[in-house]
């Protein structure tokens, strides 16, 4: 059954490993019969930075309003990003911080003290390339940006996770060993 994807890649620089993972994700889940929307965040024009947090109204430019309908487009999204100081790059973060507002991906209600998920229905991948071995990065820093990612932002707003995979050390990676990983973005993609 076809899906509706939305890729979102967010490292800056289209040479990346993070970019051939994205590259090859789409490519799988093209040929596998599903309709596919791509992000490369470094191409869109916006404000990183959320100036007053909450407390005021900061108009979404463009690209922001279009990324939103892209999110309620998709059925299903995939994140590829990479780990840059135990963190995700700040580039993803003010991405995330602009468009995922109340009132879009949740809102709380008066009458209770949880958030209402108004992104609901729709599941994701979480693609993920490091310069720590993954099993260090899950046994010892116990995983905290992907699982921020997964759970307090993700499924937050309602966005179920279904795979997080974790690539690396990409620093001292051969060929083979990215050939490798390659090959499990493209039986990720394709077996939506």
């Amino acid at each position: 059954m076809s899906k509706k994807i939305l890729v979102i890649l967010g490292h800056p620089a289209r040479s990346s490993f993070c970019a051939a993972l994205a590259d090859t994700y789409v490519a799988a889940a093209q040929a596998a019969g599903h309709q596919l929307k791509f992000v490369r965040l470094a191409d869109l024009v916006f404000d990183p930075i959320l100036h007053q947090g909450y407390q005021e109204i900061q108009a979404l430019e463009p690209d922001l309003l279009q990324a939103q309908q892209d999110i309620l487009w998709a059925e299903h999204l995939c994140l590829i990003y990479p780990i840059w100081w135990g963190g995700i790059p700040a580039l993803l973060k003010g991405w995330l911080d602009r468009i995922m507002l109340p009132g879009f991906a949740f809102k709380f209600s008066p009458a209770s003290s949880f958030q209402q998920k108004l992104l609901k229905g729709r599941t994701a991948h979480i693609l993920v390339t490091m310069d720590t071995p993954p099993w260090y990065f899950k046994w010892v820093y116990r995983m905290s940006p992907v699982a921020q990612m997964q759970t307090t932002t993700l499924e937050f707003c309602g966005i179920k996770v279904r795979k997080s995979l974790l690539f690396g050390p990409m620093v001292n990676s051969s060929l083979k060993q990215r050939q490798t990983y390659l090959e499990l973005a493209t039986r990720l993609a394709s077996r939506l």
